[in-house]
């Protein structure tokens, strides 16, 4: 045993809200909106991949096949992350012949660039603002690259409207089939009916 004096954190001296307390209550409220905003891109897609694929047109002899696939694909995409299910979307849309999205592979590409900043705003770790109440979130990534771009406010609020154009998109990729997207109630033919 070492003869080092122990100490523990004055838990009762810590500002209120530590360790968030660097930043105002509304850069936090627009992270949170930026998340959640993400949240629902992921529920999108979970609803695109189901609508996409449970469309697709097969052979007569393809279909019990691709029916014992569909379900087990259905199942996975509800517990996926967003890497994941931006590929199988992408892999829907490329199966399904009725696609009509014209911008697919860029919406695509925005979605992957996308998914880099979500996991930077929900990993990362925030540090103390600057005088422009920009922050620097330390995030590395598997390959060992290092986030280098402050955050402000304007960053997630632009961000936030960003993701929700690409949710858009997404639904315009099953409603320009002519399909309701799944739980809307919106324009299109219903995909399922429940019994």
């Amino acid at each position: 045993m070492n003869d080092r004096a122990a100490y523990r954190v004055d838990r009762d001296s810590l500002p209120t809200h530590y360790p968030t307390h660097l930043h105002d209550d509304y850069f936090w409220e627009c992270l949170g909106r930026a998340v959640a905003t993400f949240g629902f891109l992921e529920g999108t897609l979970v609803k695109a991949i189901f609508a996409i694929t449970a469309t697709t047109t097969y052979r007569e002899d393809e279909i019990a096949g691709a029916y014992q696939r569909w379900i087990p694909k259905v199942e996975r995409s509800l517990s996926d992350q967003l890497n994941a299910l931006i590929d199988t979307y992408a892999k829907a849309l490329k199966d399904n012949t009725d696609t009509r999205l014209g911008h697919a592979d860029q919406l695509l590409e925005d979605l992957r660039k996308s998914a880099k900043i979500r996991n930077v705003l929900c990993h990362g770790s925030w540090n103390q603002p600057d005088k422009s109440k920009a922050s620097l979130p330390f995030y590395v990534d598997r390959k060992g690259e290092k986030f280098e771009t402050a955050i402000d406010v304007q960053f997630l609020q632009r961000l936030q409207s960003h993701v929700s154009e690409l949710i858009c998109s997404v639904i315009d990729s099953v409603t320009l089939m002519g399909w309701q997207f799944p739980s809307t109630g919106g324009p299109g033919e219903v995909i399922w009916r429940k019994k």
